[in-house]
């Protein structure tokens, strides 16, 4: 795939990111080699592979989901640096 350095400086430009003239011209032998690549995978036939994850079988561990009672609102409070009613109070942050 060609890739132009005014193409790297494009997006440089609105990623806002500032470079210089040898860190562009390497950045941009790097994005084609990856571009490239890319392209090569494209080529491959994935239709008889299941989609996965991880490469090995893993399972997530999880707890039941128990309801259980909640924090009282006078705990949960004790520590806020400023309150109201039962809420915690916090500066504005909208101008």
């Amino acid at each position: 795939m060609q890739l132009s350095k005014e193409t790297v400086q494009y997006v440089a430009h609105l990623a806002r990111i500032e470079l210089k003239d040898n860190e562009l011209e390497k950045l941009s032998h790097q994005l084609k080699d990856i571009l490239d690549f890319i392209d090569k995978l494209k080529s491959l036939d994935v239709k008889d592979i299941s989609p996965t994850s991880h490469i090995l079988p893993l399972n997530n561990v999880l707890r039941d989901d128990t309801p259980a009672n909640s924090l009282p609102v006078d705990k949960a409070l004790a520590n806020a640096p400023q309150a109201e009613k039962n809420f915690f109070v916090v500066p504005k942050v909208i101008e």
